[in-house]
């Protein structure tokens, strides 16, 4: 037989590896891929963005071959169109908080990411009696955060998002896995740049890796003031570019563009822009910080670790591998082959992996940062930006 390692060889691995997870682990990899096929159906009849998977994915490659311009005048088409496709994917890969975190020594991926979540809410003043707080989640995803700081603090929490399926979604697992907390913890349909939202309604707010899609950073943040309470306080992780970051290197720009596409961004802006458009919003700052930099620790891991390239099968990780992406994509276009699976699920999960490539190597390159920490507060003296300009 020699000691040639053949393709056959590294399947019996993979599936005793796969195995191996299944029953020794509390990984669930087996139930998570039958729930995704279960879904990827009913995901389909639910799409606001086009009439089935495949029209989605072109015109969400539509949007993206356009110019910047473009991109951030159809913003609520080009994000819509990206969470149609990409929150089942994001759910099955991720989990239901669709952010990054370091990873201490010893710490789950699932403790990383609370922690992550615990220490911004720590940044919202929430000192007084927390259940007569109301608090808002901008761009929640499917609420995962939301849930979670809803049961850290007590507060009321109210997530709003732009995509339906995400509504809908948040709103389920509350109801079918948290009912504890249902009424104080929903989500609803809107546009974070024109919130359904009277003034001054909330005692605190928060984004999780969300305003990056905002088409105005001032715009968004100006909309957040005008919802929030004299004096509440506002904290956010943002995407954006480093000083680390050159403009005329070409390996700079294709991680960038990729990081977009992959991602479903019109643009992504430096550190310096989000910091000067929350102070033109209103706030007064009270604390900015590169979270990317915090030290984890020996035996620690870096945010954009689970999207680096390994051989281990299993592991996330693998995907990112030449095999693994050859076996996912064709593994995908069997699944549609045999109506499995919707047409477009193959391309649209191409779409996803390029960004996943681009953060990844955004991040090792240092001119990426998914978690800059802005801590901003509205003046006791408030004036409205929005109503004022």
């Amino acid at each position: 037989m020699g000691n040639n390692f053949t393709i056959g060889d590294f399947t019996c691995l993979a599936a005793a590896s796969l195995a191996a997870v299944q029953l020794l682990t509390p990984a669930n990899p087996v139930g998570s891929s039958l729930r995704l096929l279960k879904q990827l159906r009913s995901q389909e009849v639910g799409l606001t963005c086009a009439g089935d998977v495949k029209n989605g994915i072109d015109e969400y490659n539509r949007l993206h071959s356009s110019s910047v311009d473009e991109r951030n005048s159809e913003y609520k088409s080009l994000v819509n169109s990206y969470y149609d496709l990409a929150t089942l994917f994001y759910e099955w890969g991720w989990g239901q908080s669709f952010h990054f975190a370091n990873r201490f020594p010893n710490e789950t991926f699932a403790e990383s990411i609370r922690r992550h979540e615990y220490y911004l809410a720590s940044k919202l003043g929430l000192s007084s009696d927390p259940t007569k707080l109301k608090v808002l989640d901008v761009g929640c995803g499917i609420g995962g955060p939301m849930r979670n700081i809803c049961k850290f603090t007590g507060c009321d929490l109210t997530g709003l998002t732009l995509n339906q399926y995400q509504v809908n979604r948040g709103n389920e697992i509350v109801k079918t896995s948290m009912p504890e907390i249902s009424t104080k913890c929903r989500s609803v349909q809107g546009d974070f740049m024109k919130m359904p939202f009277d003034n001054e309604t909330y005692d605190a707010a928060y984004a999780i890796e969300a305003t990056c899609h905002a088409p105005d950073r001032v715009g968004v943040y100006s909309e957040i003031f005008r919802v929030l309470k004299p004096g509440a306080i506002f904290a956010c992780y943002e995407w954006c570019m480093t000083d680390n970051f050159d403009a005329t290197n070409k390996d700079h720009l294709r991680m960038k563009k990729q990081i977009e596409e992959g991602d479903g961004l019109p643009d992504i802006c430096h550190t310096s822009t989000c910091l000067d458009a929350m102070k033109k919003a209103g706030f007064d700052i009270l604390h900015e910080e590169d979270m990317a930099n915090e030290e984890f620790g020996v035996g620690g891991t870096a945010w954009m670790t689970p999207l680096l390239p390994s051989w281990n099968p299993t592991t996330q990780r693998f995907q990112f591998n030449w095999l693994g992406q050859f076996l996912v994509k064709y593994a995908l276009k069997m699944l549609e082959f045999c109506l499995l699976a919707p047409r477009g699920t193959s391309e649209t999960q191409l779409m996803l992996q390029k960004g996943g490539i681009g953060l990844g190597d955004g991040g090792e390159a240092l001119i990426f940062t998914p978690m800059y920490l802005m801590v901003g507060r509205v003046p006791l003296e408030k004036r409205n930006t929005s109503t004022d300009q």
